[in-house]
């Protein structure tokens, strides 16, 4: 059995432990804002579950401002019935994470080049 440092190659992490559950809920609850892009593991799988809804209702419960992106992560609000409990929520994930890196984003390209109207 892996002490959670490490998965053997011949094994699959399919979700992180109580123990880190617990360390991301402990952040989640000092935060002031949280972003939260992607499910740790396989979610869908009830076995593999914990994870995802641990941090799911710790964000949810939060008082910070909570943005969550990904169609899966959304996926998993809407499995536990939290989605309306968070600041905002897009299926963009990958597009969230490209827009916090500073990347212009294409469709913010064309929403710029567009005449004042039509925005």
């Amino acid at each position: 059995m892996s002490d959670g440092l490490e998965v053997p190659d011949e094994q699959m992490g399919l979700d992180i432990g109580p123990d880190t559950a617990d360390r991301y809920t402990a952040e989640i609850d000092g935060a002031a804002t949280v972003f939260w892009n992607g499910p740790r593991g396989r979610f869908e799988l009830p076995p593999f579950a914990g994870g995802t809804r641990a941090i799911a209702h710790a964000v949810a419960a939060a008082s910070a401002i909570a943005i969550v992106g990904g169609a899966d992560t959304v996926r998993a609000l809407r499995a536990y019935g939290l989605q309306d409990r968070v600041s905002h929520l897009s299926t963009g994930g990958g597009a969230m994470l490209e827009f916090l890196e500073g990347r212009e984003l294409p469709g913010v390209q064309v929403w710029r080049g567009a005449p004042a109207a039509a925005r």
